[in-house]
């Protein structure tokens, strides 16, 4: 199987600001590990992952940039295309864009989507295509799949107004013929389907099932977010619960640490108390300071501090009152200075 395995991750990340400013929002930390080498690692179960080729829909100047030198460095083996959304436009015109490098079957993966889920059904499905839903409380700010019966798909509808159907849409999708779903986005381009200006993924499937295509739901249990701050600290929490956080045995004996977190090898931490839930970067310095429940990025430095809930971006520098003050929540960019 020649899979296509397509990201898009042109949006600008507002939800994230301000870390999305300096990188495109998949190069975000958590637990040890950017996001999107969090997104990678899910495909290990594709089925022959040697022959998979990956799209990036990426946005101008941040992800046009960085996204291809992180793959370059990190994944030279992968074999990657990249295609620049200059303008939002929408899920649909993401992909159409992309349209020169899909043929065949086709999975895709919104790049703050992480689930846990196995991938090597795919060589013998027989069905034009799958998504993976999940069954949540309250669908309302979700797309949710209305299926029969049978399971199949009858239509996806974007942010129901009811509470029966609960199966909301994780943002994972298999296509058996990618050239089908192109060519039911250039009818919805010809109908002008959108919403504000932009075009939706799902409008484009339930065109394919107007004109026959047969889907079905795929359920998952566990479905993680890194679309916003408080999204990425429970995705971290959880991650770190999960088997990524590691035992930082190299920590000095007068750092108190309450598992689970992660401490890069490359961290100098003293003084201190780290965790629970604590991801901290490589080149990080910790001295005399207590952090829980938070993400350092690489080569920030914190002195008497007390930190909780916090996302810290890169090379960030926190002079505080002591550990023993109130703990703060900070929420800042790369390259910052806090004086508290």
């Amino acid at each position: 199987m020649n899979l296509k395995i397509v990201i898009p991750m042109a949006g600008w990340g507002t939800r994230m600001r301000p870390h999305t400013w300096s990188k495109p929002k998949p190069l975000i930390s958590l637990a040890g590990k950017t996001a999107l080498d969090h997104l990678l690692a899910m495909f290990d179960t594709v089925p022959n992952p040697q022959n998979s080729e990956y799209v990036f829909i990426v946005g101008p100047y941040l992800g046009e940039l960085q996204i291809p030198a992180f793959m370059q460095t990190n994944y030279p083996k992968l074999k990657a295309h990249y295609d620049v959304q200059s303008v939002m436009r929408g899920q649909s015109d993401a992909l159409y864009l992309a349209r020169q490098h899909l043929s065949g079957p086709m999975l895709m993966v919104f790049s703050d989507t992480l689930i846990e889920t196995d991938f090597s059904f795919l060589a013998d499905e027989t069905l034009d295509g799958v998504a993976w839903v999940k069954a949540v409380p309250d669908p309302r700010r979700f797309g949710v799949a209305e299926v029969d019966k049978e399971g199949r798909v009858r239509r996806l509808i974007e942010k129901p107004q009811t509470l029966e159907n609960n199966l909301a849409i994780v943002g994972c999708y298999f296509f058996k013929r990618s050239e089908d779903l192109i060519a039911a986005i250039e009818e919805q381009m010809r109908r002008g389907t959108s919403l504000k200006g932009e075009f939706f993924l799902a409008d484009a499937i339930n065109i394919m099932l107007e004109r026959g295509a047969k889907f079905r739901t795929q359920k998952v249990s566990i479905w993680l977010d890194t679309g916003t701050i408080e999204a990425t600290l429970e995705t971290n929490r959880y991650l770190l619960e999960h088997g990524r956080e590691n035992a930082a045995n190299h920590v000095s004996e007068d750092v108190k640490m309450v598992r689970p977190v992660f401490i890069h090898p490359t961290a100098e931490v003293s003084n201190s108390t780290v965790g629970p839930h604590v991801s901290i970067g490589a080149n990080c310095k910790i001295t005399d300071s207590r952090i829980e429940n938070s993400i350092l990025e690489a080569r920030v430095e914190v002195n008497a501090a007390a930190l909780s809930s916090s996302f810290i971006g890169r090379q960030a520098r926190i002079q505080g009152r002591g550990a023993d003050e109130a703990p703060m929540t900070l929420n800042i960019g790369d390259n910052s200075s806090v004086l508290l």
